[in-house]
């Protein structure tokens, strides 16, 4: 079965973690990634711990499987003659992910592709996107997610402490990647029924308060300020996390009715449901001290046994190792082997899209500098001394010969 974006071909100018794992969705599904990447500015994914047995970053062979890798250096007019002989040849869709108008100075920005090639995508991934009084600033996670009020929903309202950071890059992984590869397949789509191409500007500020839906719908509808703990999804009612007498923690999400009573049946507080008390804000009630007490006296494998046999909404918080080896991870097949260019395999975590005519290919893991460098420019058409020579003027970069 052929890859459902197999006939797409992206030039990947992304470093870190937002548009890589973007460009990592994509070549899962089949679209031909080249990572372009500065021989003097390696990416700092490249650097974390844990290494894998082939000596590359067990993090970079994650998020840069299936690409191949040019060492470019974009600060030299062959560089950028070398760009655009690869959006000429194909490569017509452009990922980035440097602050406005970096690309521009650089000669490989919109206008300059464009004029060369009218079908270009050209998808920028920011901070805070290609206007407004915050797009030159610098910012991670953690920054974005502040702004969009979400973080003030965190937390828990007593004691006052401050919240500690999200576990996952949300902002990054969910309002910037997401959102990129939706923006990039939409434009795609548009291509290919007016043969005209795009410019996709997605900001990750943009996206985190896109994702404020019920904090933002209350400020904007009933004036409400909505806190830590004030929610019914936040911490505010029943639906929550809770101690058991081994000091694990079980997550209960019982919102429906049918849920809700079944769960305060299973703990032996039938008289605590009340049909609508599921929605109310509940966190200062007697009732959900109550709740903290029965899940205490149990520990985490008693309640297990219990409320497997129930559709409740209950479940366990695991750990990352458990998460893993979970059977419902496994049946998935959310855990696979890829061939590192040691002749091992490095596990990752799988692509969760799943087609009923498709299966994801992994056929390599992130591989070190320039692996794909003399390959690509002999698909242009350079000759091996001229390949060579462009290394010597350190325009280009590729591993030596083992």
């Amino acid at each position: 079965m052929s890859a459902p974006l197999q006939t797409l071909k992206i030039l990947d100018f992304s470093t870190l973690l937002p548009g890589p794992f973007a460009s990592m969705m994509l070549a899962d599904l089949g679209a031909d990634v080249i990572r372009i990447e500065a021989p003097n500015r390696p990416d700092l994914t490249r650097l974390l711990p844990p290494i894998a047995e082939d000596g590359q970053s067990a993090q970079h062979g994650l998020l840069n499987r299936s690409k191949r890798s040019l060492g470019l250096n974009l600060k030299t007019p062959e560089a950028v003659q070398i760009v655009k002989q690869l959006v000429a040849s194909g490569y017509d869709i452009v990922l980035e992910q440097f602050r406005p108008g970096v690309m521009d100075r650089l000669g490989v920005g919109y206008e300059a592709l464009h004029a060369g090639c009218p079908t270009l995508i050209f998808c920028s991934l920011t901070g805070y996107g290609q206007s407004g009084p915050l797009k030159d600033r610098a910012g991670h996670d953690l920054n974005y997610l502040a702004l969009s009020g979400l973080l003030s929903l965190y937390g828990r309202s007593q004691p006052a402490q401050p919240p500690p950071p999200l576990p996952t890059q949300v902002a990054d992984i969910g309002a910037g990647s997401l959102h990129l590869v939706i923006g990039l397949l939409a434009a795609v789509i548009r291509r290919q029924t007016t043969g005209e191409g795009s410019r996709v500007d997605i900001a990750m500020h943009d996206g985190a308060l896109a994702w404020n839906v019920f904090g933002a719908t209350k400020w904007l509808v009933a004036n409400e300020q909505p806190g830590p703990e004030t929610e019914i999804l936040n911490g505010g009612s029943f639906y929550d996390l809770y101690e058991t007498k081994d000091g694990r923690l079980l997550s209960v999400g019982s919102l429906e009715p049918q849920f809700w009573q079944g769960f305060c049946q299973a703990i032996g507080h039938e008289e605590l449901f009340a049909p609508g008390m599921n929605f109310e804000v509940t966190n200062q009630q007697s009732f959900k001290a109550q709740i903290r007490a029965a899940i205490l006296a149990k520990t985490l494998a008693e309640w297990q046994a219990i409320f497997t046999a129930l559709d409740v909404c209950v479940e366990p918080v695991l750990t990352t190792e458990e998460a893993l080896n979970h059977p419902q991870t496994q049946a998935r097949g959310m855990v696979v082997d890829v061939p590192m260019d040691n002749g091992r395999c490095q596990k990752q975590v799988a692509n969760p899209i799943k087609m009923s005519d498709h299966t994801p290919n992994y056929p390599f893991t992130g591989v070190v500098l320039g692996a794909h460098t003399q390959e690509i420019l002999s698909s242009l058409g350079y000759t091996a001394a001229q390949i060579e020579a462009l290394a010597a003027q350190e325009v280009v970069a590729y591993p030596p010969t083992k």
